[in-house]
């Protein structure tokens, strides 16, 4: 049995509070489940990761009892609306869509998930959303992250700043959603405790614009 690998040990997850970094992330593959509104009120958010975890630990333990453990990685969301303010200004999380995520490590494919989704299903009560569970990747390429510290809904001058300061400050523009990894379990931390890394792809801004 080989160590038991920890995605959150590996480069593309380190950031630091009050630092904003470039980096380049390589393409990853998740577990996503899609939705819309406020997390904290929706039914379909919890239900979402009803469906999430149990094909992600059902895969976990089908990859240990083949050889080779991991630590399930941190939950991960991609969060857009059509006005970016929403998540910086007024906060109106009713207005939000969301792709909550757990990446796939590169040793496990198609018919792994397929396999985990079956069990999970061939099981008592499965969750309601398992149908929309699938396996993506995600090409993010060049961004920017930190880390925020403390309750999510004090995230917004933090976003605000790398948003409107320091991404076009160094010559970047903003692509694709809003992404972000919880590193605490926020049912066993403390709100001013939660670290959440708040990362946003990017391009160059050429000449022309």
């Amino acid at each position: 049995m080989s160590d038991k690998t920890d995605v959150k040990k590996t480069d593309v997850y380190r950031a630091r509070r009050g630092e904003f970094r470039v980096l380049v992330v390589p393409p990853t593959r998740y577990l996503m489940v899609d939705g819309h509104g406020d997390p904290n009120t929706d039914p379909s958010y919890a239900a979402a990761l009803a469906a999430l975890y149990p094909v992600a630990y059902t895969l976990k333990f089908a990859s240990k009892e083949a050889g080779r453990d991991y630590v399930v990685p941190p939950l991960e969301g991609l969060w857009w609306a059509p006005d970016m303010a929403s998540f910086t200004d007024a906060r109106d999380k009713t207005v939000w869509d969301w792709t909550m995520m757990l990446a796939v490590p590169e040793w496990l494919g198609e018919r792994d998930v397929t396999v985990a989704v079956d069990a999970v299903r061939a099981k008592k009560d499965p969750p309601v959303r398992l149908d929309d569970v699938r396996m993506e990747t995600l090409d993010e390429g060049l961004c920017v992250q930190t880390l925020h510290v403390g309750p999510f809904d004090e995230e917004g001058p933090v976003i605000a700043e790398m948003h409107r300061a320091f991404i076009p400050q160094q010559g970047l523009a903003m692509t694709g959603c809003h992404h972000e990894i919880y590193l605490s379990d926020p049912r066993r931390t403390a709100p001013e405790k939660l670290r959440t890394v708040l990362r946003q792809p990017v391009r160059r801004v050429t000449d022309g614009g």
